[in-house]
Formats: structure tokens, sequence, C-alpha cells
């Protein structure tokens, strides 16, 4: 698997105080993961990025997310390739040495998150803890 590092990241000028241990995630993505995110962005709005995200649910606690939506002051916004992707802070633990792969078998379709802060995930790895 051929993976696309992070090759630029910022911090938009926000007027928040930061935690001097907080740092932009570093997101690795799959030539396929690459190309379906670009495929995906075709149908973007104008100023949508692709938003990448967790929150509380799934069977193993927390989910991921991955949206098309507008950058919101204080994200991450990661270059990827020709990808922006936007995460807001407070997920950049969660995200940080994440690897984005494309599934395409019959029991492991769409978007494969392999997630090294992961304690656990659950059967259909759309969902982990810690």
């Amino acid at each position: 698997m051929n993976l696309n590092n992070s090759s630029i990241s910022e911090r938009p000028s926000t007027h928040r105080a930061v935690d001097s241990a907080e740092h932009a995630p570093s997101i690795r993505l799959s030539d396929r993961a690459l190309q379906e995110l670009l495929r995906l962005s075709n149908h973007y709005s104008v100023g949508q990025v692709t938003r990448l995200g967790v929150k509380g649910g799934g069977c193993a606690g927390l989910s991921y997310l991955l949206e098309a939506g507008s950058p919101q002051e204080g994200d991450y916004l990661i270059r990827v390739g020709s990808i922006t992707l936007a995460i807001e802070p407070s997920h950049a633990l969660y995200l940080d040495g994440l690897q984005l792969d494309i599934g395409e078998g019959l029991n492991n379709r769409g978007f494969i998150f392999e997630n090294p802060n992961a304690g656990s995930t659950c059967g259909c790895g759309t969902s982990f803890s810690l």
C-alpha cells in the first residue's frame, strides 16, 4: 500500500489560547483513499474541504467522521496530495498517526481507518475506543 503523508500542516490564525503540547496530527492516505476523496470532492460546494474527526457513538465508543464541510476557525488544515483535510484541534489527539485506506472486498467496502491510538475497535472497524 503506497501511503501519501500529510505534507503541509497549518493552523489558521485564531484568538484562542493553544496548549503548547498541541500539534497538528499526522494523517496518511493510501493512493486508493486519496483517489476516492478526490472523486468525492468533485461534488463539494465552493469553499468546502474534507472534514475528518471523531464523535461519540458506535459500538466501541467513538466513531469516525468523514464529510464535506467548511473549515472553521482554529481547525488544522492538512494538505495530503491535492486534498485538504480540516480537523478540529480537540480531535487531533484521536487522529494522530491515522492511516486511511479503501477496502474493496465483499466484507470490507469503503474507507478503512487504521488508528494506532485505538485500544480496541469494533468488528466493522468504524468505531473504536482508547
